[in-house]
């Protein structure tokens, strides 16, 4: 069946933005590179590359995805704030016609009323200030009515009308706190089309939270009544409960062509692997049941079910594990593997290194290759992940000895490195890792509270790499996430918290830098953005 052009959804991915408010999935700026060039092969339509006035690191994130990312159009957030409209266009500036401005106001009572102190008058007059400003910069300006779900409708057809009216090409209508229901958001899309004229000269999008897990039941329920844009994350990451799944929300409309005759131009073979990819580099451990990506999502263990599947796959199958990039086969490399073999591997799961950083990853292939019989993709992924830290390593680990068992007190002996120097200490805890965490304070001379600890095997046999992410809260309130990988958890342990002791004490130096008065031309580069 031909598809038809006017049916096409545009996926508008926010992971980079909105999936990296999720607490704990904070990423580099070469982690996000390759988020952003593994979303060009997913073939997503606009990349949101994040929130360009946030901070320095967001500036210079947003702005060289849009240098080197090529396909997709660029986005970046903005408030109504002419400071915020000018730094976020020069971010997006070198993707050309591809960068986008996308500008945000509340609108709801709630939003009005106790934030924004404002009357309904002055939202409007705000928003069309922005929006007219971003179309000087920019032919493709997106706006957002935030919390659009909680805002009276004739009010929110009000204001839609007035941003096209000013130049608007994309408007989005987000259910910011997950508030609404299928039937009540689809309704909601249906009366602003019934009441808004100019609505099908632009192109609307969703943006749904999933607080009440109904996410991805909105941004379909509001496709059918005329969006054509569904904004979403990998994995379905994002604040709190998250964001519309963009694995789930393209798959149903796929799987589902008797329901939905809209259609998307992912390209659904490079699902699984983009899934993969941000859980890998963000920390953010995949559930086992979840939808299409899961480890359990074509998995069958009842009789019943594994009879049927024996007979005929449709019995209990309703997609295909090759239709999302589940194949079934997966290189495995060994100590005997060659540079070529290693190089060939990293290029297949999309990464791009340069020859010093491919010969420091080979070395540590062969260093891990001597303690495990095989090398998954996985395995490949966390050597290079250890390689993309953006963070200064004020401290490196050079070695660690812990002591531990039934009727012995848990000892660590760690020794730092700190450029030529180094440091050793002993200390002892509750278990090994407790005991090598407080050792690494001593040392590093910080007090760390460790808040959440999780650890997953990265691959599968029993020699698996073990993954440990963290957050670590210093100071009493500053919260830093970290993560790592080895053969010895404990060990992985000390590696991600090190990663969070040398991220504070570099966030804390810049900020000392900013704070200092004869720091002069540090802020005289950062107002140049504005």
């Amino acid at each position: 069946m031909k598809q038809k052009a006017e049916n096409k959804v545009i996926i508008f991915d926010t992971t980079l933005r909105d999936g990296e408010q999720c607490p704990g999935a904070s990423m580099g700026l070469r982690e996000k590179l390759e988020v952003g060039r593994q979303l060009a092969r997913l073939k997503v339509d606009i990349i949101e590359a994040g929130f360009p006035v946030a901070s320095p690191g967001d500036f210079e994130s947003v702005k060289m995805i849009a240098e080197q990312i090529k396909g997709p159009r660029i986005a970046g957030l903005a408030r109504c704030i002419p400071r915020d409209i000018e730094v976020c266009h020069e971010a997006v500036a070198p993707a050309g016609k591809r960068g986008r401005i996308h500008v945000f106001l509340a609108t709801s009572s709630i939003h009005r009323q106790y934030k924004l102190k404002k009357a309904k008058e002055e939202i409007i007059r705000q928003s069309v200030r922005a929006v007219k400003q971003a179309r000087k910069l920019v032919e493709d300006v997106q706006f957002s009515p935030e919390d659009a779900s909680r805002t009276e409708p004739d009010f929110l057809a009000d204001v839609c009308k007035a941003v096209i009216d000013e130049g608007a090409t994309t408007v989005n209508i987000p259910d910011t706190v997950g508030y609404a229901t299928p039937d009540e958001f689809g309704a909601l899309i249906a009366y602003l089309f019934d009441n808004v004229p100019e609505l099908p000269k632009v192109t609307v999008h969703v943006h749904c939270h999933n607080d009440l897990g109904l996410a991805v039941a909105n941004s379909l329920a509001a496709v059918k009544n005329g969006a054509r844009g569904v904004e979403c994350t990998i994995n379905g990451i994002g604040e709190r409960a998250g964001n519309c799944s963009l694995e789930e929300v393209v798959m149903a409309m796929r799987t589902r062509p008797d329901i939905y005759d809209e259609w998307t131009g992912v390209n659904t073979p490079e699902l699984y692997r983009t899934s993969r990819l941000v859980s890998q580099l963000t920390g953010l451990v995949v559930q086992r049941n979840k939808a299409i990506v899961g480890a359990n999502a074509f998995a069958h263990e009842a009789g019943i079910h594994q009879d049927g599947m024996l007979k005929e796959r449709s019995t209990y199958e309703i997609m295909r594990p090759e239709d999302i990039g589940i194949t079934g086969t997966e290189l495995v490399l060994g100590k005997h593997s060659g540079r070529h073999a290693f190089s060939h591997n990293l290029q297949k799961l999309g990464f791009k290194l340069t020859q010093k950083e491919l010969e420091e990853a080979y070395k540590i292939f062969i260093e891990l290759s001597d303690k495990k019989k095989n090398v998954y993709d996985d395995d490949v992924v966390a050597i290079v992940q250890e390689l993309m830290r953006d963070v200064p390593a004020v401290f490196t680990l050079d070695y660690l000895h812990v002591s531990a068992g039934t009727g012995t007190v848990p000892t660590a002996t760690v020794r730092l490195k700190r450029l030529n120097e180094s440091i050793q200490d002993a200390a002892c805890g509750d278990g090994p890792v407790d005991a090598a965490l407080k050792t690494i304070d001593r040392i590093a001379g910080v007090q760390g509270r460790l808040m959440d600890y999780s650890l997953q095997a990265i691959t599968k046999d029993k020699d698996a790499m073990g993954e440990v992410s963290m957050r670590v809260e210093f100071n009493g309130g500053h919260m830093v996430s970290g993560k790592a990988s080895s053969t010895d958890i404990v060990e992985a342990s000390a590696k991600a918290y090190l990663n969070c002791v040398n991220r504070f004490m570099a966030e804390q130096k810049e900020k000392e830098q900013e704070e200092t008065p004869h720091e002069k031309p540090r802020r005289r580069k950062v107002k140049a953005r504005k």
